[in-house]
């Protein structure tokens, strides 16, 4: 790496990213399970949120769904045989979508980060600032960046999960990447917010990443695996960067 690389020379100028295309909007999928993960399921790209996956987690105290699927009588009646939900966790501004609905029909409590609270004046709200603990296993982390209220879900079972939201997204390649987008909010934050979660975390304690969106690019396997060490290369290619 050039000694006069600068955070607007080389990472950070990459492509806009083109993102996976979605199924027609008259198609519906039940909630797909992981064998690997029997307390997880993901939901069809919703073309509400921009072609966001939706996460629904099974917990052993509160069931989690973390951002809004299309909204619909199959997904609310899939959610209902689970148990319904607790909480609906919202990662980022753009996986708000049917909020109200959502939360009426499944009485749940809605979290966000406190700078994006706003954006749902219609429904009450639990906002945190920097995270929000449910229990040893379950907490929500800021990571401001690509929104300013910009967050993940880590749950520390099954080796580590980090739903990631749009934080951290796969590429074309199927690897783990920050995305600087067309509605990326402040990229340099977005670094930052990674070096935090490397700090925080160890290959022990965080496997797997499920992102929020792009999942297309995974090929069908629905997750990222060796999370920490795709986390570290990212950092790697970035070190000579003063964040």
């Amino acid at each position: 790496m050039s000694p006069n690389l600068s955070l607007e020379s080389s990472y950070s100028k990459q492509p806009i990213v083109l993102f996976p295309p979605l199924k027609k909007e008259t198609e519906c999928f039940h909630p797909q399970s992981f064998d690997q993960f029997p307390v997880l399921y993901s939901f069809s790209p919703n073309k509400d949120t921009l072609g966001g996956t939706a996460y629904f987690l099974r917990g052993k105290e509160e069931n989690v769904l973390v951002d809004c699927p299309k909204w619909n009588d199959l997904h609310l009646n899939f959610l209902e045989q689970q148990g319904g939900v607790d909480w609906l966790v919202l990662t980022h501004r753009d996986g708000i979508s049917n909020v109200k609905k959502i939360k009426e029909a499944l009485n749940c409590q809605v979290l966000i980060q406190e700078q994006e609270a706003y954006l749902i004046p219609e429904v009450s709200v639990i906002p945190f600032d920097q995270n929000y603990i449910f229990s040893s296993e379950l907490e929500m982390i800021w990571t401001p960046g690509y929104s300013p209220g910009s967050a993940c879900l880590y749950y520390s079972p099954l080796g580590g999960i980090l739903f990631s939201g749009r934080h951290l997204l796969p590429n074309t390649n199927g690897q783990l990447a920050l995305l600087k987008t067309a509605k990326t909010f402040h990229y340099p934050r977005q670094l930052r917010s990674l070096v935090r979660l490397i700090h925080r975390l160890n290959p022990s304690t965080l496997r797997y990443i499920c992102p929020g969106a792009n999942i297309g690019f995974l090929r069908g396997q629905g997750w990222v695996t060796d999370a920490y060490g795709q986390m570290l290369e990212i950092k790697n290619e970035l070190e000579e960067i003063t964040f």
